[in-house]
């Protein structure tokens, strides 16, 4: 089956999963790979029989939408933006909490994967932030759609490569080492729970301090559905919380409860209307 073939079916059926053709001109093949597999699997000839098979089997889109999701994770990623959130974001928030009385923050990783960006953020705050406000407890709830992602997540091992952009001092002290890698210690798993769910159907119970937002919804969701899931982002964004969402996505026009706080790494402060009126 020619990848041309693939093409033409990606672009038919992914405004049906509310996915932006666009954003996966780069990973196509790795796409048509896994469909490949899939239509052997079901004993299909060609794209055009999965078409058809699709129309009579409502129940098979969340097979094409599984082939579809695409996962880059390491720790630390986009060391610049983690940078910001230890130094300067963690703190603000922490000191904000302190004085309303508040007993902690609260974080959101919204497509966490195999969990590497949810354990970065306990770790910034640990290292970063934690001995200044040793009243205030740190919680992070991580959510992704696939369950073999978050199994790994709640391990909690990983391969060297993935923790190569973390402060050496920060690795020592965080990970044991095994055969082939290293595993976090049970102190900085604790705070991290990890949940199977949708961003676009489903989210934890907010309020949240900080919620990220990666190189996920902002870029490979149509439009339409990049509104659905911002608002339910703002809808568990605690007021003046930060959103984060990657270094090259942009959020759709006409957003009014939300400022810029970081132009460059794409962060935002949260602003209801209503506080600013």
């Amino acid at each position: 089956m020619s990848q041309a073939t693939c093409v033409d079916f990606l672009k038919w059926a992914m405004p049906r999963l509310g996915l932006a053709w666009p954003a996966f001109q780069r990973v196509h093949r790795q796409v048509c790979k896994r469909l490949g597999h899939r239509l052997a699997e079901l004993g299909l000839a060609d794209f055009a029989a999965y078409r058809d098979y699709l129309l009579a089997h409502e129940a098979e889109w969340s097979a094409v939408d599984a082939c579809c999701r695409v996962t880059v994770s390491r720790f630390y990623r986009d060391r610049d933006v983690f940078d910001e959130l230890t130094a300067k974001e963690l703190p603000a928030l922490a000191a904000s909490a302190g004085a309303r009385g508040a007993s902690g923050l609260r974080a959101w990783s919204a497509g966490c994967a195999a969990g590497e960006e949810a354990y970065s953020l306990v770790l910034a705050w640990k290292f970063g932030t934690a001995a200044q406000y040793p009243q205030l407890g740190f919680e992070v709830i991580g959510t992704d759609i696939d369950e073999e992602e978050l199994a790994r997540a709640r391990q909690g091992c990983y391969r060297p490569s993935s923790l190569q952009d973390l402060p050496e001092a920060w690795r020592t002290a965080a990970f044991q080492s095994t055969d082939g890698g290293a595993c976090l210690r049970p102190e900085y798993r604790l705070p991290v729970e990890f949940r199977r769910q949708d961003v676009r159907a489903d989210a934890p119970r907010g309020p949240f301090d900080l919620i990220l937002c990666r190189n996920l919804a902002f870029t490979y969701f149509d439009l339409a559905q990049q509104r659905i899931v911002l608002a339910v982002l703002l809808r568990e964004l605690a007021p003046h919380g930060r959103l984060v969402i990657g270094r090259r996505e942009n959020l759709p026009n006409g957003v009014t409860d939300l400022v810029i706080e970081n132009a460059r790494l794409r962060i935002f402060r949260h602003v209801p209307h209503a506080l600013a009126a």
